[in-house]
């Protein structure tokens, strides 16, 4: 099963209409993400940053946005690893009201670069990591 981080739409998220601003979707999706490392991945994605010294900027992606969410509301976002390059990641993100996954808020995708953080240069993904991108990619099929 699929790791889902489970989020509230805070004060801050919302715009003049009330609703949330849809840049704050891609902040809920790397809030999930950072949350899958340490809860899924079992590696805290500080430590793959600072210790291991490679990161994952975005160089592409997508969102549909089905539903407005509101100040209070309960989330949950989904994130799937739909492909592995051979130095890229493409994530997959859904978003359900909590408690109610027939309530798609916004679905999405980024593709991320594995990127060495002291060169700044793309980089294959590190062989350990690969092993445990593939195995959580298996335990979500």
């Amino acid at each position: 099963m699929a790791f889902r981080a489970h989020l509230k739409v805070r004060f801050a998220d919302i715009d003049n209409a009330g609703i949330v601003y849809y840049p704050r979707f891609l902040d809920y999706f790397h809030i999930a993400l950072e949350e899958l490392f340490s809860n899924e991945l079992g590696i805290d994605y500080a430590t793959v940053l600072h210790q291991h010294r490679f990161g994952f900027p975005t160089v592409h992606l997508e969102s549909d946005f089905r539903r407005p969410l509101r100040f209070g509301d309960q989330i949950e976002v989904e994130v799937r690893v739909l492909k592995i390059g051979r130095t890229s990641i493409t994530w997959g993100y859904t978003t359900y009201l909590s408690g109610e996954e027939q309530t798609l808020v916004v679905t999405g995708h980024n593709v991320t670069v594995c990127l060495d953080l002291d060169r700044f240069v793309k980089m294959e993904i590190p062989a350990w990591f690969r092993r445990v991108l593939e195995e959580y990619q298996a335990r979500c099929d």
